[in-house]
């Protein structure tokens, strides 16, 4: 198979919209009330640019938003503002997940995770609604109407499942109408929307629901994980994705581009697997599936969240060894993964792409103008047990422009893969300072000097991608030099 690509630098570019920066998952509410996921949140912001940050159970009975006292409903914002307070503080904004349910309005005594977040609809909908309706004009009130029109309201999380929704279809449409209903009323600038299922599912319900009963909606938001529905019950996670598809993640996010027409869209949880102790998390593989899974869903949806920019996360329990698989892209230690410098490289990325020719069963190129630099993105990814290897990846360029130096930045078995250190030193549990100090120069970003051959208005170039690898190669232009 070739493994020739080839670009006219000259061509008509498109807009790259940086939209997998929109937001980030997190875990629970109440772990954005710790110094430690405080800085690590600050530090993604700071290198990787998200704007908006997601986590479940901001109504839960352990953030106190609504308690029963004396037969009396009791409701304290508190820790809610805490929160809020900390994102506006260093430039972000929730992507506020409205659950789970205070067990003082809840029909039963179901729960999820470790941390026991109710799943049952309530028993009075009218106390839901007041509920909403009382937090929301607190938040309007202290943040003012104008900052509020720039967060989301998603109503639940994956209600098409048992696991976090007792209820029926029904009744999540109701507990979203009623919402929806609250929100509005407060300001009809605030933006509402879900179904938040897993699997891509409800959709159209959700759009023909809305649409005939008149419940304002803004956006469509829905979940998926390359693990959803692949492969056998009591599969293991390696098993369920070499089950999967090269590409099945782009072919469902065109399928539910079909079926939102043109509202807008986020998915709001999504990673290379839904497994929360998937070694895989740690290692070069997320790189590339990351960055191969973000460039092929580009002008297509408007937010794409990966699940979690963190590893202090407690939904089973928290783990606190050093690397476990977990779905953060930096450790509980804030040691960014493999993961978390394929969010770098993208976050350098310029705005605008070209048009690449070239096809190859697990190469793919991207080329991007960036100001008067250009840049080309290459990933060499497969899923577990299908054929990948080392290819060396030939790419011609044609361009009118004088080209100055050239670089690469890598991720792989050698490159950024703080993993690939930890398991020389010994896989520790827990990391002493000078450790955790190795493991962070093992994760960085080197810039190599790159050797580009150019011959009749033609840069041509080789790199050998080693398996599961991800590479950007800079070339800057003597426009670019200059000054």
């Amino acid at each position: 198979m070739p493994n020739d690509f080839t670009c006219d630098l000259n061509g008509q570019a498109a807009p790259l919209a940086h939209f997998w920066e929109h937001t980030i998952g997190s875990g629970h509410a109440s772990l954005a009330l710790r110094a430690d996921w405080q800085r690590q949140l600050l530090r993604c912001h700071n290198e990787l640019g998200f704007k908006h940050v997601r986590f479940h159970g901001v109504l839960s009975d352990d953030m106190g938003t609504l308690l029963c006292e004396n037969k009396k409903p009791v409701y304290s914002f508190y820790n809610a503002d805490q929160i809020c307070d900390y994102l506006l503080s260093i430039g972000m904004r929730p992507f506020m997940e409205l659950s789970f349910m205070p067990l003082t309005l809840s029909s039963g005594n179901d729960t999820v995770f470790f941390y026991r977040g109710n799943i049952t609809p309530p028993r009075n909908y009218k106390g839901w609604e007041i509920l909403i309706h009382k937090l929301i004009e607190h938040w309007a009130i202290r943040y003012g109407t104008e900052e509020l029109s720039n967060w989301f309201f998603e109503i639940w999380n994956e209600p098409n499942l048992p696991a976090f929704w007792t209820g029926t279809q029904n009744d999540y449409f109701l507990l979203y109408q009623y919402a929806s209903r609250a929100i509005k009323e407060v300001d009809p600038n605030f933006k509402v929307g879900g179904p938040a299922t897993a699997g891509n599912a409800w959709i159209k319900d959700f759009r023909n629901f809305c649409e005939s009963n008149r419940v304002a909606f803004d956006f469509i938001s829905t979940h998926h994980y390359p693990t959803d529905a692949f492969g056998k019950p009591g599969d293991d996670t390696i098993t369920q994705l070499a089950a999967s598809r090269r590409s099945v993640l782009r072919e469902q996010v065109i399928e539910t581009r079909k079926q939102a027409g043109n509202i807008p869209i986020y998915y709001t949880e999504w990673s290379t697997s839904s497994n929360p102790f998937d070694e895989l998390h740690d290692q070069p593989y997320a790189a590339a599936f990351i960055t191969k899974t973000i460039m092929e869903a580009r002008n297509i949806v408007q937010g794409y969240s990966y699940w979690t920019f963190s590893d202090i996360f407690e939904e089973n329990f928290f783990s606190s060894d050093a690397f476990h698989g977990g779905f953060g892209l930096m450790n509980i230690y804030g040691i960014p993964k493999p993961a978390y410098r394929a969010y770098q490289l993208l976050h350098g990325l310029g705005k605008e792409i070209l048009l690449v020719n070239g096809d190859h069963p697990t190469i793919d190129v991207w080329v991007i103008k960036k100001e008067k630099d250009i840049q080309v993105l290459i990933t060499n990814f497969a899923l577990p047990r299908h054929e990948v290897k080392d290819e060396l990846v030939s790419i011609q360029l044609n361009t009118l422009a004088k080209t100055g130096d050239a670089y690469i930045e890598r991720i792989d078995g050698n490159h950024a893969n703080a993993y690939a250190k930890w398991i020389e030193i010994g896989r520790p549990g827990s990391l002493h300072p000078r450790q955790a100090e190795r493991l962070e120069q093992a994760s960085l970003l080197v810039k190599e000097s790159l050797l580009l051959t150019v011959k009749s208005e033609v840069i041509s170039l080789k790199v050998l991608m080693p398996p599961q690898g991800t590479a950007l190669i800079t070339i800057e232009t003597n426009d670019s030099t200059k000054g």
